[in-house]
């Protein structure tokens, strides 16, 4: 489903981050240990903590204890509150690389769906030149598909039309789990 919300967005941000280089169950065992050491993925909290801060983190077995990436979601926590102030909210300005509305792709073969596009190249270039890091452009194509901003469902895959209807506003609620976006991006839906 589309996200909007500031907080949740902040989380996949950090999510696909520290995915990076390692497969998604890896950071999906972890989620919860996320949850607490990034207080709750608030990021005005996270934009205060401090070297020793750092410190703990990596000492934490909860998350993966990699210095670049703990201090990649500290830096990015700043940046993102950088976004707010500047557009209002963090998800006014992503889902503004969109057009407002989640792009609706009607891939056929997993082989089809692409690892980045010209939007994710957009958004990674515009991202590190606001200060993020662990943004590159396959990480914002994971970061796009994962928070809806583009359903890369393969038209076989019984997520397909409904995400799609729902992302319309037409249609019953339905919720799209991080594992259902996890399958489709392997190709497994």
């Amino acid at each position: 489903m589309p996200v909007r919300a500031d907080r949740r967005l902040f989380e996949f941000l950090v999510l696909e981050g520290a995915q990076a280089g390692l497969s998604w169950s890896t950071i999906l065992a972890r989620r919860r240990g996320y949850r607490a050491a990034f207080a709750g993925f608030d990021p005005a909290k996270v934009a205060r903590f401090t070297p020793a801060h750092v410190t703990r983190l990596l000492r934490d077995p909860g998350i993966i204890r990699h210095r670049g990436k703990i201090e990649s979601a500290i830096g990015n926590a700043r940046a993102f509150l950088g976004v707010q102030r500047e557009h209002g909210s963090f998800a006014a300005y992503v889902w503004g690389f969109v057009g407002g509305r989640p792009i609706q792709n009607g891939w056929r073969q997993r082989g089809r769906v692409p690892a980045e596009t010209a939007i994710s190249q957009a958004l990674s270039r515009d991202l590190k030149r606001r200060g993020f890091t662990f943004v590159g452009p396959t990480i914002c194509y994971a970061f796009m598909q994962a928070t809806g901003l583009v359903n890369d469902h393969l038209t076989s895959c019984f997520r397909h039309a409904d995400v799609k209807r729902a992302a319309a506003g037409k249609g019953r609620d339905v919720t799209v789990t991080r594992t259902s976006s996890l399958r489709s991006r392997r190709g497994q839906t």
